[in-house]
């Protein structure tokens, strides 16, 4: 505990400087170094890093000047005030906690248990635990539908995603994708893409109807999945590699390259930029997302997962 201490002590002036600042920050976890590192997007700098104990994987943003990281580690999930990087609250979960995902309209925040094929439902104020839902085996990543109806699994070990109604939190779907889901994300239009590492290649489904649409090749071990600009952006773990795809004729556009190991995958929020994690590389690559070219890196901790949405603006 001491040792948290000393890290926010060092970085409290930097934090409460950034605060009054406003423009897009990504809040992206550190596995190795157990830290976040706290960006600045718009001047490209690392502005703070903050301890976070148990190798930190998945994180999620509200908007609202808080962020919650999971540590699979020490199996705690924790709810930060991103100014200041206090911790507000902390709660131990008993299973292996990885994904998250935000639920801000009913004050709810889904964790995906890797061990037993469950999500828990946390309260997001509290972190009180308030249900479980039951999912195939090794559920990973946890995605929010654009007009807040549904929630999906990405259960890797079942070749499946779960779809889950939010409004009385029921079981919609089980359906098949390709081998060993782990990240994925929802297009603006509500279809669902989902990369699946073990078969080097993109499911894009209805997840309302239960509808698989397509199947879309990528580079090896697709990842993460980020929208901007009319296209899919998909980080290949294997491959050093972003994958495009075009949302209207789920054709690929380009492959851009970035730093080693890319991971998580997030997006400004005027659409512009696409942030990439390079968890090999310890930074954080930027790409135009028009003109699909990177156009900076920023440094970050050791081990850069960031496993979720990290982005946020602060106005």
């Amino acid at each position: 505990m001491e040792r948290i201490k000393l890290i926010l002590l060092g970085l409290l002036p930097a934090l409460v400087a950034t605060s009054v600042v406003a423009g897009d920050f990504a809040f992206v976890t550190n596995q190795n170094s157990e830290e976040v590192s706290v960006l600045d997007l718009q001047a490209r700098v690392e502005v703070a890093r903050i301890s976070v104990p148990g190798q930190p994987a998945g994180v999620a943003v509200d908007g609202a000047g808080h962020f919650f990281t999971v540590s699979p580690g020490s199996k705690v999930v924790r709810k930060y005030d991103a100014g200041n990087g206090n911790v507000l609250k902390a709660t131990m979960l008993d299973g292996g906690p990885i994904g998250i995902a935000l639920d801000a309209e009913e004050n709810r925040l889904f964790v995906s248990d890797w061990y037993n094929a469950r999500i828990w439902v946390l309260n997001s104020d509290t972190l009180d635990l308030q249900g479980t839902l039951g999912t195939g085996a090794a559920p990973a990543g946890l995605a929010i539908s654009p007009d807040g109806g549904l929630l999906v699994s990405a259960d890797r070990d079942a070749d499946q995603i779960s779809v889950f109604d939010l409004d009385d939190l029921m079981l919609r779907h089980r359906l098949g994708v390709g081998t060993r889901p782990f990240g994925l994300g929802f297009a603006p239009d509500g279809r669902l893409f989902v990369g699946n590492v073990g078969s080097d290649d993109v499911t894009v489904l209805d997840p309302a109807a239960g509808k698989l649409l397509a199947t879309v090749a990528v580079g090896a071990r697709p990842y993460g999945v980020a929208f901007a600009q009319g296209r899919a952006f998909v980080t290949n773990q294997y491959a050093d590699t972003v994958s495009v795809i075009d949302l209207e004729t789920l054709a690929p556009v380009a492959t851009i390259d970035v730093g080693e190991y890319p991971e998580g995958i997030d997006i400004t929020s005027d659409r512009q930029t696409v942030i990439v994690a390079n968890w090999f590389s310890n930074t954080v690559s930027l790409i135009d997302a028009t003109k699909l070219e990177v156009t900076g890196e920023i440094g970050t901790g050791d081990g850069p997962r960031a496993f979720g949405k990290f982005v946020a603006r602060r106005n």
